[in-house]
């Protein structure tokens, strides 16, 4: 399979994991699994990030035990750190926070929202190793995520800022299944809000909620059709999807949405999906007086729900309905006061919404500032142009590694450019920095987390692999060579590497180490470059299969 086939693959899966077909979520988990196999066996971090996400995605909708999600949660927090992706270090916080979620941890969930928001405050380059339009659709992707994770919450507000800048990622390069999904999760997140607002007596504001997401609905009719290349159905969207059902139905309640809505209470895939069809089926009811039957659709809804932990918000929404169509069977006095009792109870959980709100944007403050500072900290140890540890930091980490040796080996390799000279006499320099940029990435990808890759100066770069064996670090050094030969010809403009790696030896100073990996680097240009040269000891052999050196001795 091609890469791009592959990452392909892997956002169609990410698209699907909202669906209710039964046994789905297993198959896309195993397959999900496979593909994040191979991602990481090719290593090209972009497309290792992506499959993660796709991993977590469909084990977070299947309700996959902590277990499982909680490490790859982990370990895509970290890959995206390390590699510096940052709008899918954004999204890694934002499915660990719907994580926290379904797990009940609602204020952590807040925290983990905050973050995603802060990364996204920073000013955000789009990735041209990817292309600036699925670099596009991934950051719409990830804002999605945020989006979806702060309706959860109730912060709809901010919510529907997020889901806006969603849609203007998009509009230009999405296509119509993205187009389709930002409008229906617009049209449920307006949905959620409406129905919130009712519960403090904001009708007005209500209606004009419903009114708007049945227009949003209605308009994703098209894009949603042409989204779906094999249909069961040719039936409208407002049949197949709950929330596009809904909306129309709250927006105007009426007779002609009873039979739909009832088919729709059925599919509804999700605790939310059934809160919100419940209700304005109960609602369709009602219009016709039909009243048993409502307060029988809302009991039966609460029945489904009864051991769900999700969706706090809209659940008090779907009780605060099944009270109002019970209370005529209560006395008037009786009515009255519980009313007001829930009257003055809905202004006091509104307060704590808007403390909600105040919360997260103290927090978002607090995260931006701190990633500021760590910014600003790291600037002093990081190379600007390729992101990777500066020489400063470079001898910091060598002169400690070099003091405290221990028991484990250390292999030092100097790396050079073959042909970069001719890329900026042919080209410019400003296609000489995108090759170093690159040549950088595929380096850092070609070694292990705990490995140190720098830029030593010009077109050299200098790795460091504690605890690696020569033959080990050989063989990881041999990899970054055929990844750099294998790159395209318009990213890497016919430059090779001549890599030159040494085991530290006892009693051998940080200077010494790097002496020896130059002159070895230069055996290896001296043999054609592309090549890695390897110094073990007494020995003289052939490196690898290119024709790397190894050799006797230091200069």
């Amino acid at each position: 399979m091609s890469d791009a086939w592959l990452v392909g693959r892997a956002r169609e899966l990410a698209m699907s994991s909202g669906g209710d077909v039964e046994g789905q979520s297993d198959a896309a988990v195993a397959e999900s699994d496979r593909l994040l196999a191979e991602a990481q066996r090719r290593g090209e971090p972009r497309m290792v990030a992506q499959v993660l996400r796709t991993s977590c995605l469909v084990r977070l909708a299947g309700a996959h035990s902590t277990n499982e999600t909680d490490p790859l949660l982990d370990e895509m927090v970290a890959h995206t750190r390390r590699h510096g992706l940052t709008v899918m270090e954004a999204g890694a916080h934002a499915l660990r926070g719907r994580r926290l979620f379904l797990g009940g941890y609602e204020d952590e969930a807040l925290t983990s929202a905050a973050r995603a928001l802060a990364i996204l405050d920073e000013d955000l380059t789009p990735d041209t190793l990817i292309g600036v339009r699925s670099w596009t659709r991934l950051l719409s992707a990830v804002l999605v995520d945020i989006g979806q994770l702060l309706s959860q919450l109730g912060v709809y507000e901010i919510a529907a800022g997020v889901f806006n800048r969603a849609g203007a990622a998009i509009r230009g390069d999405g296509g119509p299944y993205e187009i389709a999904e930002h409008m229906i999760n617009q049209t449920r997140l307006l949905l959620g809000w409406g129905l919130r607002l009712e519960r403090v007596g904001q009708y007005d504001k209500a209606a004009e909620k419903f009114l708007t997401a049945s227009a949003i609905a209605a308009a994703a009719e098209v894009p949603w059709r042409n989204s779906q290349p094999t249909r069961l159905s040719e039936a409208p969207a407002a049949e197949q999807l709950p929330v596009v059902g809904a909306a129309h139905a709250l927006a105007r309640p009426g007779a002609e949405h009873v039979d739909r809505l009832r088919g729709l209470v059925d599919r509804a895939a999700s605790p939310r999906e059934l809160i919100m069809v419940s209700i304005a089926l109960a609602r369709c009811l009602e219009r016709e007086e039909r009243f048993s039957e409502a307060i029988h659709v809302l009991a039966g809804a609460a029945d489904r729900l009864l051991n769900d932990t999700t969706e706090n918000t809209l659940r008090l929404c779907l009780m605060r309905e099944f009270a109002r169509l019970s209370g005529s069977e209560q006395t008037e006095i009786g009515a009255n006061a519980l009313e007001q009792y829930a009257t003055e109870l809905e202004h006091e959980m509104w307060q704590m919404g808007e403390s909600k709100v105040t919360s997260l944007q103290t927090r978002r403050e607090h995260e931006r500032l701190s990633r500021e500072h760590g910014a600003i900290s790291q600037q002093a140890l990081q190379d600007p142009l390729t992101g990777l540890p500066n020489r400063r930091a470079l001898d910091e980490r060598l002169e400690a590694l070099v003091a405290a040796p221990g028991d484990q080996p250390l292999a030092v390799a100097l790396v050079d450019l073959d042909g970069f000279k001719g890329v900026n006499d042919r080209a410019s320099h400003a296609e000489g920095d995108d090759v170093l940029r690159v040549i950088a990435s595929t380096l850092r990808s070609a070694v292990r987390g705990d490995d140190m890759v720098a830029r030593y100066g010009g077109d050299e770069f200098v790795a460091l692999l504690p605890g690696a064996p020569l033959s080990a670090a050989e063989a990881a050094l041999s990899r970054a060579v055929d990844a750099v030969a294998r790159l395209p010809m318009d990213l890497s403009r016919g430059v090779t590497l001549s890599i030159g790696v040494i085991a530290l030896r006892p009693q051998e100073s940080a200077a010494q180490a790097l002496a020896r990996a130059d002159a070895a680097m230069y055996l290896a240009k001296r043999g054609g470059g592309n090549s890695v040269a390897a110094v073990a000891g007494d020995a003289v052999s052939e490196a690898n299969s290119r024709s790397a050196v190894a050799v006797d001795g230091a200069p």
